[in-house]
């Protein structure tokens, strides 16, 4: 990667301030109000007659597929809300955090507060071993180098096989996010527990009862575990090829907001189906450069983005899907394999 001469500050200021008056100037931060209404009605509306389906069908085995569809439309639901936490659909605080509580809280079962603290983390120092969160060692995985020293017994037996226990454990990736939502409720994360606490609550009442209202007892106990799963690992394969294996950034990097953004990130190639199913974080660089661009810019935006890296010299990183699924592994493999047997 070559670099300017200016100092680390100036550069930054101006590589990025030249980027975003190019981004402007294409439109490309302007609110897609169509865009979302339509989506809000199409998402929405076959989360519901997933639910309706649900209740006419009765007490079947069939209903199996129903869980399954119902895990795919409540991480689409979700990543609808993470939209809305970085205003990608409307512009102020209040009305953003009212769509991330029904969406994210009442829908989904995942604190919109939470998330948003962690989120937001993420994105101002994504990769940062201090400072983003989601490089921090979750259960058996660790992400980073150093962090499998010292592991014993059974989480060192995962942490050393965990490229090959990766997607088996994302099967309990909504779990964890439930249970990490509580969580934070609890230790004084989430600034309006009562309020965020209450409308889980009625969530968890809710999903969880209606399966026991409508199916016999091992019915019920199978549709709440298959839709679990397949939450669970559609949300995992959506944010893991995003960051993950990524090269750590020297310290002028990190001081450089646009080469911290676009050298820790890594984009995934594809057409429309690829959009849809990773909710545009397939667009991961211009993301991060640009949080609250509505998600159909960020296809725009793209071309913009990669040519302006070009130009400075910085490193744009594109892939297919299940390549950057191969480089994650090969990463947790590399990163976890230090543990001794």
């Amino acid at each position: 990667m070559s670099t300017l001469a200016a100092p680390v500050r100036s550069r930054a200021r101006s590589d990025y301030a030249d980027l975003s008056t190019r981004i402007k100037a294409a439109g490309l931060l302007e609110r897609r109000p169509a865009y979302y209404v339509a989506k809000f009605v199409l998402t929405l509306g076959a989360f519901a007659g997933a639910w309706v389906a649900f209740v006419f069908l009765g007490a079947s085995w069939w209903q199996l597929l129903i869980a399954g569809a119902l895990g795919v439309l409540s991480t689409q639901v979700a990543m609808l809300g993470h939209d809305a936490g970085h205003k990608q659909v409307t512009r102020t605080r209040a009305s953003s955090y009212l769509i991330g509580v029904v969406l994210g809280n009442l829908l989904t079962g995942l604190s919109y507060g939470w998330w948003i603290d962690k989120h937001n983390r993420h994105h101002a120092h994504p990769n940062h071993e201090e400072l983003d969160p989601d490089v921090a060692p979750a259960g058996p995985l660790v992400f980073l180098p150093g962090q499998a020293a010292g592991r014993r017994g059974l989480f060192g037996w995962l942490t050393r096989h965990q490229a090959v226990v990766f997607f088996p454990i994302l099967l309990l990736e909504g779990l964890n996010l439930h249970v990490g939502s509580f969580e934070a409720l609890r230790d004084g994360t989430v600034k309006g527990r009562w309020r965020e606490g209450s409308v889980l609550v009625v969530h968890l009442l809710a999903f969880v009862a209606a399966p026991f209202l409508v199916l016999s007892f091992w019915q019920a106990l199978a549709f709440l575990a298959v839709h679990q799963a397949v939450f669970g690992f559609y949300m995992g394969c959506s944010f893991a090829p995003n960051h993950k294996g990524m090269p750590p950034l020297t310290d002028e990097e990190e001081q450089d907001y646009l080469r911290r953004q676009v050298l820790t990130s890594r984009n995934v190639r594809g057409g429309v189906m690829t959009d849809w199913l990773l909710g545009g974080l397939n667009y991961q660089i211009e993301h991060h450069l640009f949080p609250s661009m509505p998600r159909p810019n960020l296809r725009l935006a793209k071309p913009v983005v990669e040519q302006f890296c070009a130009e400075r010299g910085v490193r744009y990183v594109e892939t297919g899907l299940l390549d950057s699924y191969a480089q994650v592994l090969r990463h947790l493999h590399e990163v976890g394999d230090p543990v001794p047997a």
